[in-house]
């Protein structure tokens, strides 16, 4: 071969890769840059919602369209403000955000907003009027298993109540709504309460603390943001049947809801307090998915769509009447209303099991899993 072909083929090459890189180039600037902004991450549920963002991102109807960023403040409201304002600076187009407080966050979203750019919180609410708020009903959340955990003791008993991470609008909720339902009902006493930062481990320790100077069989039931599968597991581990285990009234964890099944019921890679109790709960949820239904927004908002301001999503919650197993989390088996995961997939009690949202279909059980989407 000559040196001039020689020279035409190396040409050629570099104007190959140059192409290459340009078509690249052109294709992230096409994508709008979105960032995930999390406060407190230490619990189960958190890492769903995030795995339930990022699948969504991933997933072949917005891959192309979005430019996914993820920032971690911690319980940090002033970390998070500043971070939200250099994702400003550094070009953001839509900031999707759990709010550590409803208020702190205010001024730095009202900047971000002048400045043309998309908030969408999650989960915990933002009050600037700018921002866009997807969040299960955490009032109603509050209400409805006070007023079951009420109704199961015929009106009166000892409750202990193990609160969630204080300063956000859903502990706040929560904790307002129980308060007013005990307080119609003067045989409900709390006699004791705990912060349980929506954990099982730290609802484990708070727990025992309790337990030191309110035995079990002092407590007549117990209201929990998290840590029913705890409590439960507790109670068995110190020799209560399962017949005498306190109704629970709390979380949307798997298992929580194995525990809610009957006894005997059989249920693959089921275990020692992982496994059907027949215990009387009602399990409503903070679902996994508004993450992911607020990232969904932010770009539907880019679009030029018209989206509301906010999105009020249902508890959902599961009693002993209505909890049903999965047999392997397809989307199929969520449309037709199975709730809950067998211990063999899904090997950690304390994963959240509400992972289905109608209007998510590229997102759903192993999303929530390991971040995969569904197409």
């Amino acid at each position: 071969m000559s040196f001039k072909n020689i020279l035409r083929g190396m040409c050629a090459a570099m104007a190959l890769t140059a192409g290459v890189a340009a078509a690249t180039t052109a294709d992230a600037a096409d994508k709008a840059k979105i960032y995930l902004s999390m406060s407190y991450i230490g619990n189960d549920w958190q890492a769903e919602a995030a795995n339930m963002v990022k699948a969504l991102a991933a997933s072949s109807a917005y891959k192309d369209k979005v430019d996914l960023r993820v920032q971690v403040a911690g319980p940090n409201a002033q970390k998070q403000i500043q971070q939200i304002n250099a994702m400003v600076q550094a070009g953001a187009k839509a900031i999707v955000v759990y709010p550590i407080s409803p208020t702190a966050l205010n001024e730095a979203v009202k900047a971000a907003c002048a400045k043309g750019v998309v908030v969408v919180a999650y989960d915990g609410v933002i009050d600037e009027p700018c921002a866009y708020n997807v969040h299960v009903d955490q009032y109603e959340w509050g209400k409805l298993t006070a007023q079951w955990l009420v109704d199961k003791l015929g009106g009166k008993g000892n409750v202990v109540q193990i609160t969630g991470v204080a300063g956000t609008s859903v502990d706040s909720l929560r904790n307002k709504a129980a308060a007013e339902v005990f307080g119609k009902y003067p045989g409900i006493k709390v006699v004791a309460d705990a912060n349980g930062m929506w954990s099982q481990a730290v609802a484990r320790t708070e727990l025992s603390k309790i337990i030191a100077t309110h035995p079990w069989d002092t407590i007549d039931g117990l209201w929990m943001q998290a840590g029913c599968y705890t409590a439960i597991a507790m109670q068995s581990e110190a020799g209560v049947a399962d017949d005498k285990i306190k109704p629970c009234a709390g979380e949307g964890s798997n298992g929580h809801r194995i525990q809610m099944l009957p006894v005997g019921t059989k249920v693959d890679g089921a275990s020692g307090t992982y496994r059907p109790m027949g215990v009387p709960s009602i399990s409503a949820s903070s679902q996994v998915t508004p993450g992911a239904m607020a990232l969904k927004i932010a770009v539907d908002v880019l679009e030029g769509k018209k989206v509301e301001k906010t999105m009020l999503l249902s508890p959902r919650a599961v009693t002993n009447a209505t909890v049903k197993m999965c047999d392997t989390g397809s989307g199929d088996e969520l449309k037709a209303g199975c709730n809950a995961f067998p211990p063999a997939i899904v090997p950690n009690p304390g994963w959240f099991a509400s992972v289905y949202l109608p209007e998510l279909p590229e997102v759903g059980f192993q999303a929530a899993l390991v971040g995969q989407p569904e197409n």
